[in-house]
């Protein structure tokens, strides 16, 4: 068996914001399993790495993925305990290439075309009248659940847009998840936190920044929003690591992104150990490409995730590889009928 990997840069069709800045490009690499007898034949994945967000994107990256494709050639195993995205890639190629080849990493109802995953609607941070547009066309689409990224616009705007939403829509109509990514304090958090209950608001992701256990702990206790942990799964690689966030922190919700949180294998640990303590949780994608989309949506319906899925649709980028995957109305499906294009991945600049 021998490995190999590339690099790739997608480029946003729009800036995306979030509270750590804007968006206009992310880099990722491709990985490929084959056997050295027949390298046109090959599994793929990605090692959908997130600058700024995963621990392991700093100038030592490309030499653990060096260090991956050595051992694969001799046979010798590789700790990635530390390395969520490549291990995240590495699982995607092995299984595409144990499946036959054909872009199927978890066969099941939803690969065959009988299943469907809903999904709720992104909306990106913006000025206020933007938002409010993204917002209105993700209903007209057909969303039933959105998810609004918040902290990068006055929060008194903020709550204008929301209460704007309340207005229109009520919460058996629509439910509304919101995403701080860590935008608040110990000053305004409970406040914040508060207001947001006021409106109906299914949860909040990460409301703090990560690293603070007793101070997020508190919040899960005392606030009257379900408090989803998102940044805080990061980098905990360890059984001992997740446990101990799972019992001291008691959250209502684990927000699952298999890039960073440990591949299949480290995100299916966190499953465990969230129903273990009646603590409920979905499956987000982390902006990978439609490489990692695919699998990551095959995954989720084989895991039988209920509720809407925050995943993406891969429309964000100019430049993204071609996928089964599709989406209809709030719906992401796979078209089995269609074939996986292997050939798209050719002219990528492979290291072997």
């Amino acid at each position: 068996m021998r490995l190999a990997f590339a690099p790739y840069l997608l480029h946003f069709k729009e800036p995306g914001g979030t509270s750590r800045g804007v968006l206009t490009e992310k880099p990722t690499f491709l990985i490929k399993v084959y056997d050295e007898t027949d390298p046109s034949r090959f599994g793929i994945g990605e090692a959908a790495v997130f600058p700024g967000l995963s621990p392991e994107a700093d100038g030592n990256y490309v030499w653990k993925l060096t260090e991956l494709l050595a051992n694969v050639a001799i046979g010798r195993p590789t700790d990635l305990t530390r390395h969520s995205s490549i291990q995240f890639g590495f699982e995607q190629a092995i299984l595409d290439y144990s499946n036959g080849c054909r872009g199927i990493y978890f066969p099941s109802d939803f690969t065959e075309g009988r299943k469907e995953i809903t999904i709720n609607g992104l909306i990106w941070m913006g000025d206020f009248d933007k938002m409010i547009d993204r917002i209105e066309n993700k209903v007209k689409e057909g969303f039933n659940c959105l998810k609004l990224k918040i902290g990068a616009i006055d929060w008194k705007k903020e709550v204008e847009m929301i209460s704007h939403i309340r207005a229109r829509y009520s919460e058996k109509d629509l439910m509304i998840r919101v995403d701080a990514n860590g935008g608040f304090n110990m000053d305004n958090a409970m406040p914040r936190l508060s207001r947001l209950a006021d409106f109906g608001v299914h949860s909040i992701e990460q409301p703090i920044p990560a690293g603070q256990p007793e101070f997020m702990a508190f919040l899960c206790a005392e606030s009257p929003l379900p408090i989803a942990l998102d940044e805080e799964l990061i980098g905990k690689g360890t059984t001992e690591e997740r446990m101990s966030v799972v019992e001291k922190i008691k959250p209502a919700y684990l927000i699952l992104k298999p890039a960073l949180c440990g591949g299949f294998s480290g995100a299916s640990e966190w499953i465990g150990l969230a129903q273990e303590r009646g603590i409920g949780w979905w499956v987000t994608s982390a902006l990978e490409s439609n490489v990692g989309l695919n699998a990551i949506a095959q995954w989720t319906a084989s895991v039988d995730a209920e509720g809407p899925q925050g995943l993406g649709t891969g429309g964000v980028f100019t430049d993204n590889f071609i996928t089964p995957i599709r989406l209809e109305s709030d719906k992401l499906c796979y078209d089995a009928g269609k074939k996986f294009n292997y050939e798209q991945f050719e002219n990528l600049k492979w290291h072997c």
